[in-house]
């Protein structure tokens, strides 16, 4: 299916599908407020339906903006934005702790007739300024499927540590908040998402039970308000992320219904990690988004016609 790309330099990159419904925004412009950390997110994201599946700046997370990469811990800065967790503390309002990711530019850009692939470089900034990280960011939107309804978004991400000591990656649960792991690439849905079902491989359902599991992908799937009809989200991860041998940390599912609809594929979710200076790391996700209330049957038959 033929894709439609446009590109406002400095601003976004937008791709519609074949009857002209944007899909996805990706936006790299500097956002305006520091306290929400600064970095590129996709929003809107939406369905060949024309179904909104991302929310941005909800009233509960203003820093909560459609589907970004963050790092909610990291050698005691917040990369994720907001309020930071402090052991027998609490959130805390900790604006100098508070880190950006900086568009430096693209180096790689490709359209096809029903694909779209993109390389980022950025600079993680701590919040005095120092930089921390390089990271190289590959985007790819592919296999619009009308017929199935659905449309996938694979993300990858590359970070080299530039310091000359090690980054340590954490989360709120690494210090010290039972089951909120919540750090690295972060969905934030819309308001109808809201007590939405969560289900993953093996008929595993509820958000409740997910949270903190592992496996090779996770769905969510809701009823919208104002239409009649629903749609399904599902995050994979490629292969390599779950093998011991090419992963430099084991990943775990952050996934809520209630009171919000968030899920994040969390690298730190349980024990921090340590980056040594020099070092790099790599994970590659997929994102699929479709039309319907799938179920756990019809989205592994989906992924395995999706090869990596």
């Amino acid at each position: 299916m033929s894709i439609r790309v446009s590109h406002v330099h400095g601003e976004h990159i937008a791709v519609e599908a074949p009857d002209g419904t944007e899909i996805l925004r990706y936006v790299y412009r500097p956002d305006p407020e520091a306290y929400e950390a600064r970095k590129p997110y996709v929003h809107p994201v939406r369905t060949l339906a024309g179904r909104t599946v991302t929310g941005y700046r909800p009233s509960d997370h203003r820093w909560h903006k459609g589907l970004q990469m963050t790092a909610s811990h990291l050698s005691g800065q917040n990369f994720w934005g907001g309020n930071t967790y402090v052991h027998g503390q609490g959130y805390l309002v900790l604006p100098d702790r508070v880190g950006s990711m900086r568009h430096d530019g693209f180096t790689g850009f490709a359209a096809a007739d029903d694909r779209l692939s993109f390389t980022e470089e950025l600079t993680w900034v701590e919040n005095g300024g120092a930089e921390w990280a390089r990271e190289v960011r590959g985007l790819t939107v592919h296999s619009v499927d009308e017929e199935a309804g659905a449309w996938a978004l694979d993300w990858a991400i590359r970070l080299t540590n530039v310091r000359d000591v090690p980054l340590t990656f954490g989360s709120p649960t690494t210090e010290g908040r039972e089951m909120a792991g919540y750090t690295g690439l972060q969905w934030r849905g819309p308001r109808d998402f809201t007590g939405g079902t969560a289900f993953g491989p093996d008929s595993v359902t509820g958000a409740e039970k997910l949270m903190g599991a592992q496996g090779p992908w996770l769905a969510y799937t809701t009823e919208h308000d104002e239409v009649d009809g629903h749609s399904t989200i599902v995050f994979a991860h490629a292969p390599e992320n779950l093998d011991p041998r090419t992963a430099i940390h084991e990943s775990h599912w952050f996934v809520r219904a209630e009171p919000i609809p968030t899920a994040a594929f969390s690298w730190a979710f349980f024990e921090e990690f340590d980056l040594p200076p020099g070092e790099s790391f790599a994970y590659r996700y997929r994102i699929v988004f479709a039309d319907g209330a799938w179920d756990a049957d019809r989205v592994a038959a989906h992924l395995a016609g999706l090869p990596w």
